[in-house]
């Protein structure tokens, strides 16, 4: 409607002793504090999915790797560099793996075993994993020494992290997963912590590649 014609409307209501209000919005369309509450708090603890448990059971057998090859570290006659790394690695992932397990036992899910006997026995069954070390890995990387281990070690390691961080990309992109408020934290400081060492590892195998002190 023009201008001029819309003037001339509110004229003619005026006339008539007709009162112009704005239109106000039915009651039941108002948000109610209590509704907005709840789903403010709905949208904080959202269901955990299948994705979830599968992930959180993977990344521990995944953990368990990582420290039965970080315990060979020091009788292999390691740089002192890659032996505080290997033990930042089983400080940090034993106490991961506890959380995980501790999520999986409070929703009734299976928890793989992670002793040293059973966590050897998962690495010949679960190499399909991302990341994780082969059979002729874990064989050359027993029997090295010295600089060849430490190579062995820091490029078998990148490998096995690069693997991590690809099991956290995978959950967050799987419909719907990655949504309950623990496994969304757990899995945002692994890819983060992982791409962290993953950076510290390479500049480690630079520095040892190349005969340059490394601190």
């Amino acid at each position: 409607m023009a201008p001029h014609h819309r003037l001339a409307t509110l004229a003619l209501i005026s006339g008539l002793g007709l009162s112009v209000r704005p239109h106000a919005p039915a009651q039941d369309t108002l948000p109610n504090a209590a509704a907005v509450a709840r789903a403010k708090a709905d949208s904080v603890r959202l269901p955990w999915t299948a994705a979830d448990a599968r992930f959180m059971s993977s990344m521990i057998s995944h953990h368990a790797q990582a420290i039965v090859v970080s315990r060979l570290v020091p009788a292999r006659g390691a740089n002192a560099a890659v032996q505080r790394l290997a033990e930042r690695i089983i400080n940090a992932q034993q106490d991961e793996i506890t959380t995980m397990q501790h999520w999986l036992r409070s929703r009734r899910q299976p928890v793989p075993p992670t002793s040293p006997d059973s966590g050897a026995h998962a690495m010949h069954h679960t190499t399909r994993m991302s990341g994780m070390l082969t059979d002729a890995q874990l064989h050359e990387l027993d029997h090295a020494r010295g600089k060849d281990f430490d190579r062995l070690f820091l490029r078998g390691m990148i490998q096995h992290h690069r693997g991590a961080v690809a099991m956290v990309n995978e959950l967050f992109a799987t419909y719907a997963a990655g949504q309950d408020e623990i496994v969304f934290k757990f899995a945002s400081d692994v890819q983060i912590d992982q791409i962290t060492e993953i950076s510290r590892m390479q500049r480690l195998l630079v520095a040892l590649t190349l005969g340059r002190p490394v601190e």
